[in-house]
């Protein structure tokens, strides 16, 4: 019932569009997505080609000769893209009852559509927008005189009624057909002229039989292809009203498949492509009536097969998407031509971009030398390496064998010749192109793979389990030698990663090893599972050190080389931290509801960011032992990683096909260590493609000054936190050393020799005509009674021959008037904070010179109001320094004045109170020590 509450809560706050920024990160982008299932749009220009995709809320535009990402939707739209079209500088995308009109990225114009349905389809031409809404109705804009985007609405024409025709599956615009569209629902097509908003024709009643599911012109004037859901083709002539030829039959399995897309070759070759829900391309003559070829599983059919294909305008290239999170290039060699006839060569894949087609359950970072680059794995069973500054190096791990094997049919990279999904990532760069350096653990397997991270392929060996249980946990050793693979069954194996040999092995554990770790100097390694014991073995030596008991099953581990520090998640939900030096706890963590997913020290050690099913990330601070910042997220995160510099995290989630990556704000700006509770936790939504609503990576370097400051989340430390407490002062430290060595800075300033008189004068530091001082005047020719004259006149307006008589004139420093106020006054607050604000420069002369000639009242006030900063027990090393400054220079005068009775009394009252205030302390410092000392015992 309380996570329950929790959740209304945060939903709540998500409709009322209320967001708390997180004082650490701040959402920055995705990588890894580039498109769904919402079918590309193709624009041009000049001679160029680009494709627009929809990944979601945003849109991606890649240029199609190289497939680079070009631009990005500057803000997302309200809900989900539903269609695209592109036409020159333009991106026109629906999305509910809207389409948004956007140019290089950026909204231009929102047109609104007056219906409560989501828009499905859009077409521009001329000077017309249309867009047409699943039960029937078409809305038409135009143009305004002088304007480049049709913004003014035109007409409505609601002459189809879905109940009956079925819902609209097709818009086109035939050539030569001016004004006038093509609407295809599911049982029928409708001819309108859009400027009269009149039905010009509409197809025969049960003349498809088998259903509509796509439609698209044909470089034939009058002429139109029409694909069923039940695999067949159909060309259809407008103007007679009727079909042409016989059906064609795209579907050559047992099922039938739908007809997604269809798509003409204008480059001379009468050739046909039909997009299937199957995943395959089917190729088609049209001038010999014969099927060219079928490109198997050019998408994967589990995520809807593919979405859309378009032939480029007078080229040989086919363009496809899908829901698999892939955009592709196919291109047809030249034509071999014989004596009798000619041969049609198969398409063969040109280039292409994509990700993963499911959520992704393994992130890895590789170090510093690689901090752009990020290994992700998938539930669709692949393998990725991401570019984290640019989208075309994201490349695809290869599955094929390095040996020289016969495959089976079947295109490459099919689902039946993939690995089992992976569940653990490990790598070290140090051996990178001598052999393989990553090491991944598969689902059900009883063996670890081995990869190359420059070859981008999987490695020769494959490491088995020492005791035939299933991998479970893999590790590499910091200098890329030893790979290591735990079991389910506890077995532990240490293998060359050169020759692929087993070197060691370890049988500590009962129940399944959940994580490795070793330190960079191959010294320690350790060792956790789920029967909740920490092993912990000299690796070099191959002794068992000994074992840590936790009081619950130990999930999964993380270990952090430069601190010699692990954190266990344990099936309590808590995370443990363990000094492996010591073998001893050092922290436990306490906050997840619900079980621990993924976990992840800071580059710097001084903290641990945590994800679980609760659907939070925290972050720990390892020296207080608490959370300093929370988040609250839409989505579940289900693993997380910090990049080597500490710049990005990234998190992984349980719906979405790309790695959320975070900006870490605290590399610009300090972070209050202050612990926070749960319903002081930020409610931000995830990073997503477009960065609308996130930051960039360099958030919080260039804050404003005037920008208002969370009092909850800032702390001034007190002077004093209590009075019966010594306190030191809260100033530099530099200044008490400064205090205590000040003639000893002042030798060492002295300069070694005396300044030398320089023998030539520069020509442009010649004498001029007026007294710069004695010798000037008389190299200038001044004689003595002219400058006696002068030395009259300026003694008569100088400052002192200025001062009246009989008025109250003082010269003392303001050291001396305060403390003389001080002592008439019995209170010297005011002289000591002055005292402890002034600088050693200013405190060295003040203090020398205090009055030494009899009555000594100064030399009294100042040991007076030295007691009483003692007495309030602040800026007790200050006082110290102050008053051995004092006798440093006074002592002589104060041995030779031992009948001073309010002196010598003054004296011994510092003296006793000295005394008292170091035998506290004493006693404070060997409790304190003798406390440490036991709990190390323990």
């Amino acid at each position: 019932m309380v996570e329950a509450e929790k959740r209304r809560k945060v939903e709540e706050t998500a409709v009322k569009g209320v967001s708390k920024p997180s004082k650490i990160f701040s959402p920055f982008r995705v990588v890894g997505n580039v498109s769904n299932e919402v079918p590309f749009a193709i624009g041009t220009l000049g001679s160029t080609f680009y494709a627009v995709t929809s990944v979601g809320r945003s849109f991606q535009i890649y240029d199609i000769a190289t497939l680079h990402l070009l631009f990005v939707s500057q803000t997302q739209t309200p809900s989900k893209i539903t269609c695209l079209s592109a036409n020159y500088h333009y991106v026109y995308a629906g999305y509910g009852n809207q389409v948004g009109i956007f140019k290089r990225g950026k909204l231009e114009h929102t047109l609104v559509c007056d219906t409560k349905e989501t828009v499905n389809h859009i077409l521009v031409f001329g000077d017309f927008l249309v867009a047409t809404v699943a039960d029937g109705e078409v809305f038409v804009f135009k143009k305004p005189s002088g304007s480049k985007i049709p913004s003014e609405f035109y007409t409505k024409i609601q002459t189809i009624n879905s109940s009956v025709d079925g819902a609209i599956v097709g818009l086109i615009h035939p050539p030569t057909y001016l004004n006038k569209i093509v609407v295809a629902t599911t049982s029928g097509l409708f001819l309108f002229n859009i400027r009269t908003g009149k039905l010009l024709y509409r197809s025969p009643e049960h003349q498809f039989m088998d259903g509509i599911s796509c439609v698209e012109p044909a470089p034939v004037l009058d002429v139109i292809a029409v694909g069923s859901p039940v695999g067949n083709v159909q060309l259809y002539n407008l103007k007679k009203g009727k079909a042409i030829g016989q059906k064609i039959v795209v579907s050559t399995q047992d099922v039938s498949a739908k007809v997604v897309s269809l798509s003409f070759r204008t480059d001379g070759s009468p050739h046909l492509v039909a997009g299937l829900n199957t995943g395959d391309l089917f190729f088609y003559d049209l001038a010999k009536r014969s099927r060219v070829h079928i490109l198997r599983n050019a998408h994967k059919e589990s995520h809807g097969g593919i979405a859309n294909v378009q032939f480029l305008n007078g080229q040989p290239i086919i363009v496809t998407n899908g829901g698999d999170n892939h955009l592709k290039e196919f291109v047809f060699d030249p034509t071999l031509s014989t004596t009798n006839s000619s041969v049609v060569s198969p398409p063969r894949h040109l280039r292409s971009r994509g990700g993963h087609s499911a959520p992704p359950i393994a992130i890895e970072f590789p170090n510093e030398e690689k901090t752009h680059f990020l290994y992700s794995a998938s539930r669709d069973r692949s393998f990725w390496s991401f570019s984290l500054r640019k989208d075309a190096q994201a490349q695809e791990m290869s599955q094929r064998a390095q040996k020289t094997l016969k495959r089976r049919a079947g295109p490459v990279g099919s689902m039946r010749e993939k690995f089992s999904e992976i569940i653990a990532i490990t790598s070290s760069q140090s051996r990178e192109g001598e052999w393989e350096n990553i090491l991944t653990a598969h689902k059900d397997e009883t063996f670890a793979r081995t990869w190359d991270s420059r070859s981008k392929r999987v490695g020769r060996h494959q490491l088995n389990t020492v005791d035939g249980g299933i991998v479970k946990s893999v590790c590499i050793s910091q200098c890329g030698n030893f790979g290591f693979v735990g079991s389910s069954t506890g077995g532990i194996g240490a293998y060359n990663l050169q020759s692929g040999l087993l070197r060691k092995k370890y049988m500590l554990h009962k129940k399944a090893v959940t994580g490795l770790a070793i330190d960079g100097m191959n010294r320690r390694m350790v060792s956790s599972g789920l029967d909740g014991i920490l092993g912990f073995y000299d690796f070099n030596e191959s002794k068992y050190l000994g074992k840590l008991q936790l009081d619950a099953p130990i999930t999964f581990m993380i270990y952090h080389r430069s601190s010699d520090l692990i954190a266990c998640a344990l099936d309590d939900l808590s995370i443990v931290v363990v000094d492996v030096i010591t073998q001893k706890v050092v922290r436990v963590l306490f906050g997840h509801s619900n079980r621990i997913t993924g976990m992840d020290f800071s580059p710097d050690g001084r903290w641990i960011v945590s994800v679980a099913l609760d659907s939070t990330i925290r972050t720990w601070d390892l020296p207080t032992g608490g959370c300093i910042d929370g988040v609250r997220l839409p989505n579940v995160a289900t693993s997380v990683k910090f990049s080597p510099l500490g710049d990005l995290l990234a998190t992984t989630h349980v719906s979405g096909n790309g790695v959320s990556l975070w900006t870490n704000r605290s590399q610009f700006k300090p972070i209050s260590t202050r612990h926070v509770e749960e319903e002081d936790f930020s409610t931000i939504l995830l990073p997503n493609v477009s960065g609308d609503g996130g930051s960039t990576l360099l958030d919080g370097a260039f804050e404003e000054e005037d920008q208002v400051i969370d009092v909850e989340q800032s702390y001034t430390s007190a002077e004093q936190i209590d009075e019966s407490l010594v306190t030191l002062s809260l100033g530099p430290r530099s200044k008490y050393s400064t205090l205590l060595h000040l003639d000893t800075i002042k030798q060492r300033s002295k300069p070694k020799e005396a300044p030398k008189k320089s023998e030539k004068t520069p020509f442009f530091l010649s004498l001029s005509g007026e007294a710069v001082g004695d010798r000037a005047s008389v190299a200038e020719g001044k004689v003595a009674e002219e400058q006696g004259a002068n030395q009259d006149e300026d003694d008569e307006t100088s400052k002192l021959h200025r001062l009246r008589k009989g008025d109250n004139y003082t010269f003392e420093s303001k050291f001396t008037q305060l403390l003389r106020e001080g002592a008439e006054l019995g209170d010297f607050s005011e002289f000591l904070a002055y005292l402890v604000q002034a600088s050693p420069a200013v405190v060295d002369l003040e203090i020398r010179s205090i009055n030494e000639f009899p009555p000594l009242t100064e030399m009294i006030s100042f040991i007076k109001a030295m007691i009483q900063g003692m007495e309030s027990k602040t800026n007790y090393d200050l006082y110290q320094a102050f008053f051995a400054m004092f006798l440093k220079n006074h002592a002589d005068i104060i041995a030779n004045n031992p009948n001073d009775d309010e002196l010598q009394i003054s004296l011994q009252v510092w003296a006793r109170l000295n005394d008292e205030i170091k035998d506290e302390m004493d006693a404070l410092v060997k409790y304190c020590s003798g406390v440490i000392n036991f709990v190390n015992a323990i």
